[in-house]
């Protein structure tokens, strides 16, 4: 059974940081690509960044020069570290994957979900 569950979410301040993790099991990871999305309400869901096993990456606009994502194969986790928070960065962050060759942005493409974890960032 395919399972992703997401950790590290929380509130913090304007300009600060949070590493958010994904574990990932009960699928073959190499065979994978894995991203992060995130939604506020009433809004469509945002491609934040997604990475491959052999460490390729792509980011959504929002994200570019402030997070980074990153995998650990061995503990078949993913990361995303983020800097330089701001109060638009508040939404749900969810994990994703899905088993096509495909550095995808668009969230249909995506067979499994998390559950997400909260972001809130105070001004």
């Amino acid at each position: 059974q395919v399972r992703l569950v997401e950790s590290g979410g929380g509130s913090v301040q304007s300009g600060e940081s949070l590493r958010l993790s994904c574990e990932a099991s009960g699928f073959t990871f190499e065979k994978y690509v894995m991203a992060w999305f995130r939604q506020t309400p009433g809004k469509e869901r945002e491609a934040v960044a997604v990475i491959n096993y052999v460490h390729h990456s792509k980011y959504g606009g929002s994200a570019q020069g402030r997070f980074t994502v990153s995998l650990d194969n061995d503990k078949n986790t993913m990361y995303l570290q983020m800097a330089t928070l701001q109060p638009e960065d508040t939404a749900v962050y969810y994990c994703a994957a899905h088993n096509e060759p495909i550095l995808s942005l668009i969230p249909q493409r995506y067979t499994f979900w998390g559950r997400g974890t909260q972001v809130t960032v105070a001004s």
